[in-house]
C-alpha cells in the first residue's frame, strides 16, 4: 500500500507520452508542407467561411448523418425553424446541421484568437468542450440528448464500429486528457500539433459523441497557427481515412495518416463548395520547396 509520496503514473499517461514522442518524427517525415505565416488574417478567415458548406457536408456525412446542401443552407441562412416547422423539429439530421453551424462559429472564434497571437494548444484546451457542447446543444433543446451527456467527458464505455482500437476507459480519461494537453502544449511544431492533436484525441475518445468532428476541429485550429488552409476530409475517402487512423491506433504507424491529411490539404475543398462561374478547382500549391517560411 502506498503511503503518501508521488501519485502513481497511470498506464494511459505513459502511453500518450510515448506515442507522442515516437510519432512526432513520423509526422514530420510524412507531412511535407512547410509552415507559413498568415499575412492577411481577414483573407484567411474569409477562406474558412467559404469552406464551411463543404466542411459541414463532408464532416457530418463521415459520421453517418444524411445532410443535403439545402439543409445546410437553410440552417446557415437562419430559416431553420424547429419551433414553427414540424419537419425541422423532428429531423435529427437538422439538429446535427444546426449544431455543426454553432460549433463551427465557436471554432472560428478560436482561430481568430490564435491568429491574434494566442497559443493554439492553450486555446484548444480552453475551448474544446465549448465546441462539443455547441455541437449538441440543439439536440439537447429538442430532448434528443440528456443534459448529463454535455457535462464533460464521457462516464461510460464506448466502442468504435469497425475499428480494432478500444478507446480509453472512462475512469482514466481525466489523466489521459491531462497528458494529451501537456504534450500539445510542449510541442512546438504546429504540423505535429495538428496531426497528433487529431489522432491522439480520437484515440483517447473522451466525448460521449462527436469525437471525430472535434478531432478535425482541433486539427484545423492547429493548421491556422501554421498558415495551412482549413482542410476537409472528403466523405468519398472515408474508408481510407478510417483505415489510416486504425493503422495508427493498432500498429503505431501514423505516417499514412499524416500523408493522407497532407494530400487533403493540398487540394481545394471538394463540392459542395460554391464555385464561381467557369471556375476550375485547382490543387493548392503547398509544395515544401515552394512555400515561403515564416
Amino acid at each position: 500500500m502506498q503511503l503518501g509520496g508521488a501519485r502513481p503514473v497511470l498506464p494511459i499517461v505513459t502511453r500518450v507520452r510515448l506515442m507522442w514522442a515516437e510519432m512526432r518524427e513520423q509526422v514530420l517525415d510524412a507531412f511535407d508542407i512547410e509552415v507559413r505565416a498568415v499575412e492577411d488574417k481577414e483573407a484567411y478567415l474569409a477562406s474558412i467561411d467559404d469552406r464551411y458548406k463543404s466542411d459541414a457536408y463532408h464532416s457530418l456525412s463521415i459520421e453517418g448523418y444524411s445532410v443535403s446542401e439545402a439543409l445546410i443552407d437553410k440552417v446557415r441562412s437562419g430559416t431553420w425553424n424547429p419551433d414553427g416547422d414540424e419537419s425541422d423539429r423532428e429531423t435529427k439530421n437538422a439538429m446535427a446541421a444546426k449544431g455543426y453551424w454553432d460549433a463551427f462559429q465557436e471554432v472560428r472564434k478560436s482561430v481568430v484568437r490564435i491568429l491574434d497571437g494566442e497559443d493554439a494548444a492553450e486555446e484548444v484546451e480552453e475551448a474544446h468542450l465549448n465546441w462539443y457542447r455547441a455541437l449538441f446543444q440543439p439536440s439537447l433543446a429538442a430532448g434528443i440528448v440528456k443534459p448529463e451527456n454535455l457535462a464533460g467527458y464521457r462516464q461510460h464505455f464506448v466502442g468504435i464500429s469497425g475499428s480494432i482500437h478500444a478507446p480509453t476507459s472512462w475512469e482514466s480519461l481525466p489523466d489521459g486528457m491531462d497528458a494529451f494537453f501537456e504534450c500539445l502544449r510542449e510541442e512546438k511544431d504546429p504540423r505535429v500539433r495538428a496531426i497528433l492533436g487529431h489522432f491522439i484525441f480520437t484515440f483517447i475518445h473522451p466525448l460521449p459523441d462527436g469525437n471525430g468532428r472535434t478531432g478535425r476541429f482541433i486539427m484545423n485550429a492547429m493548421f491556422a497557427s501554421a498558415g495551412i488552409p482549413w482542410t476537409i476530409i472528403p466523405v468519398d475517402r472515408r474508408d481510407e481515412y478510417l483505415k489510416v487512423l486504425d493503422d495508427a491506433s493498432g500498429r503505431g504507424n501514423v505516417k499514412p495518416f499524416a500523408a493522407f491529411v497532407a494530400d487533403c490539404a493540398r487540394h481545394e475543398p471538394p463540392p459542395p463548395r460554391r464555385k464561381k462561374p467557369g471556375e476550375v478547382l485547382p490543387e493548392i500549391d503547398l509544395d515544401a520547396s515552394a512555400a515561403p517560411k515564416p
